[in-house]
């Protein structure tokens, strides 16, 4: 049984803003791990975004290069359709289950894995949508003036607290540093930050509301 994510309660009143392509001044991952794993994005791009959303990722960009010259906000994952949600719930499933046979746990213990996986990932529904389905959740890292990715202490989607944003405040600070240096750039340009991810912010979304005590999310799910 899936436990509601508390934001899903939060009402959206659509803006209708579209979805459009993230410029370049902003880097890319590549390639696209979730399409290399062979995520169905059919003929949608995982480099889109709402257009505001866009616009205050570049403010962020613009907040950052004022602390570290030619350092660039690099995009992991944007728009996520919710065929793509389920995909990667799924996979991240396996990835925990390692050798396992499912036929062979407890109902207890596939909770439990399914309760790690939902720590991270959001669930792939409909109505409300995941936050990235809605376009306006982005994953981000940093790269610094020779395009070199700036160490964050753990990769992207690693299932551990280590991905916590705090994790490395007492243990690493030059880790910590780095986080932060993205967190303070995405919060001066209005977006949120996932409580258990040093990775993942948004702007206009339901987690975006209720992380920010706003009444409202703006952008609901883009087919």
């Amino acid at each position: 049984m899936i436990t509601p994510k508390p934001y899903q309660s939060i009402p959206i009143l659509e803006s209708g803003e579209p979805l459009v392509s993230i410029p370049e001044q902003l880097a890319r991952t590549s390639p696209h791990i979730y399409r290399a794993l062979g995520a169905p994005y059919g003929d949608r791009s995982p480099f889109l975004l709402r257009a505001g959303v866009v616009t205050r990722l570049m403010q962020a960009q613009t907040q950052l290069q004022a602390v570290e010259p030619g350092w660039r906000i690099q995009i992991f994952d944007g728009y996520r359709p919710v065929p793509v949600q389920q995909f990667m719930v799924e996979y991240t499933f396996r990835q925990l289950l390692g050798e396992r046979d499912p036929q062979t746990l407890s109902a207890a213990e596939l909770e439990a894995l399914y309760a790690r996986v939902y720590q991270f990932w959001a669930p792939p529904s409909l109505d409300p949508p995941p936050p990235h389905s809605t376009g306006g959740a982005v994953d981000v890292m940093l790269v610094d003036a020779i395009g070199q990715e700036v160490p964050m202490g753990s990769p992207i989607d690693e299932v551990s607290e280590r991905s916590f944003p705090d994790y490395f405040a007492q243990q690493d600070a030059r880790f910590h540093h780095h986080r932060q240096q993205l967190f303070k750039s995405m919060t001066q340009a209005g977006f949120e930050r996932h409580p258990n991810e040093w990775w993942h912010f948004c702007w206009g979304d339901q987690l975006w509301a209720w992380l920010g005590g706003h009444p409202h999310a703006h952008y609901g799910r883009v087919d």
